[in-house]
């Protein structure tokens, strides 16, 4: 990265939903200098599951304190997954715990949301499961717990509540508020008339751009982190636009980034809203300029930690190797492992044909992977290159079935899941050139009869 601000280092609180860390990022290279990372852990007692947000602001702390004076940061950026807000009482303390996205609702109240939820046309936010859509997060708090819910005095987008505990200034973003929340009306870029029909306008911090710097970190906690001059904590923005952010700056749409991680989420930049099925998990996500990207998403780095789990391990030479015999025996997989979201909803995972080792079920899982991303690409009219980062970007079958799958270039970004990188950016340094590999363009004998054979056990 080349700075073109006074800073050398920068702190990134970077908070997913399997795991968090705190990284120090060289404002020069980009290149990630320190690290400490932890699980991010739900804890089920209380009223509903719920997020550890005490045992993750002892590790952010902890973490900046061993980072003050080795190797040292001058600005601290946030980013944090999606489909999260933060109630906060008078006194700036939890009102309800930070609920877990995945928590599903009982029936009656899931159906009460559903009649007062806004029209796709309207937020590009589809039907999710559980709390993905963060208006039924606030929908079931009201309705569940109405004696706690009273107590609301604030709202906070995730990212933005880590920096409120940092500086004190409360604010929400664009980003996460655009996140299929319900609560954001992309083509305005304002609130959608959900927050009115929840009634809590008044309760919704002042909206902050995400490049904004909001405050030096509060006088007595610098002292506890033993800053020796003050440091400034910049707005914060959603993961997956994180990811995104390099690549505006860099690249000339159209083009799509295919950002994985426990979510593989699909952006296609240059593109337009007109032909999204909210049915099938696309909607318009918001970058940090506050325009609507058409984007859709698959639960697939989940997916692929569970497959992996109960299949076992094999090199990635012997996967790739794999590929051409999978092809030709059929095996394959079919949607969905982690039910509730992707572009085939309501389906159940399902095996066709037998494998003779692990690198042939692994081969097969890479195949599916990529099956998966080719349809959300296709259901979002992405066009042009296609850059793919995080932990599939290290997958060479995937890759290269996702190429022959698109007839594109396939460009993996090796290194970190960007979501750093990208929020870095947020301090006004500019992005490194990206550590990509050659682009992967190939053909792989018998993958379009295997993909029209996968597609059709999908529509019989």
């Amino acid at each position: 990265m080349n700075s073109e601000t006074a800073y050398r280092h920068i702190a990134v609180i970077d908070i997913g939903k399997t795991n968090a860390k705190v990284v120090v990022l060289d404002a020069g290279t980009g290149a990630e200098i320190a690290a400490v990372r932890i699980a991010n852990s739900v804890l089920k007692s209380g009223p509903y599951p719920h997020y550890d947000i005490e045992s993750l602001w002892r590790f952010i702390i902890e973490a900046l304190k061993g980072f003050a004076a080795t190797p040292g940061f001058d600005a601290i950026s946030i980013t944090t997954h999606g489909a999260s807000v933060v109630l906060l009482d008078a006194g700036g303390d939890l009102a309800l715990p930070v609920l877990d996205y995945e928590h599903i609702y009982p029936q009656t109240v899931q159906e009460a949301y559903g009649q007062v939820r806004p029209a796709f046309a309207e937020t590009f936010s589809p039907r999710l499961s559980g709390g993905l859509n963060v208006g039924a997060q606030i929908h079931y708090q009201q309705s569940a717990f109405p004696a706690d819910f009273a107590r609301v005095a604030t709202i906070l987008t995730y990212p933005q509540y880590w920096a409120f505990r940092l500086t004190g200034v409360a604010a929400n973003e664009m980003t996460s508020l655009g996140c299929h929340t319900d609560l954001w009306n992309p083509t305005t870029q304002s609130y959608s008339s959900l927050v009115d029909t929840l009634g809590i306008r008044a309760l919704m911090a002042p909206v902050r751009s995400a490049f904004d710097a909001l405050g030096p970190v509060l006088p007595a906690l610098a002292a506890d982190i033993s800053l020796s001059s003050p440091v400034p904590v910049y707005c914060g923005i959603h993961d997956s636009n994180a990811s995104l952010l390099p690549h505006l700056v860099e690249n000339e749409a159209p083009f799509a980034v295919v950002s994985t991680g426990t979510w593989v989420i699909s952006f296609g930049v240059g593109g337009d809203l007109d032909h999204l099925d909210p049915a099938r998990d696309t909607l318009a996500n918001v970058d940090a300029y506050g325009r609507a990207v058409p984007s859709s998403r698959f639960m697939g780095g989940r997916e692929f930690e569970i497959l992996a789990a109960e299949i076992g391990i094999a090199s990635h030479e012997a996967i790739e190797a794999a590929l051409e015999r999978v092809i030709e025996k059929g095996l394959m997989l079919l949607p969905n492992v982690v039910e509730g979201s992707g572009p085939f909803p309501g389906r159940k995972m399902r095996w066709i044909g037998s494998a003779t080792n692990s690198a042939e079920r692994l081969a097969a899982v890479s195949l599916y992977l990529a099956l998966m991303t080719e349809a959300c690409l296709d259901l979002i009219g992405a066009k042009g290159s296609i850059f793919v980062e995080g932990p599939f970007a290290l997958n060479r079958a995937y890759l290269i079935a996702l190429s022959a799958l698109t007839s594109t270039d396939v460009i993996a970004l090796a290194g970190s899941t960007g979501t750093s990188q990208g929020a870095a950016l947020l301090t006004g340094i500019r992005p490194a050139g990206a550590a990509a590999s050659s682009p992967t363009r190939t053909e792989l004998p018998g993958l379009a009869r295997y993909r029209q054979s996968w597609r059709g056990t999908l529509i019989s």
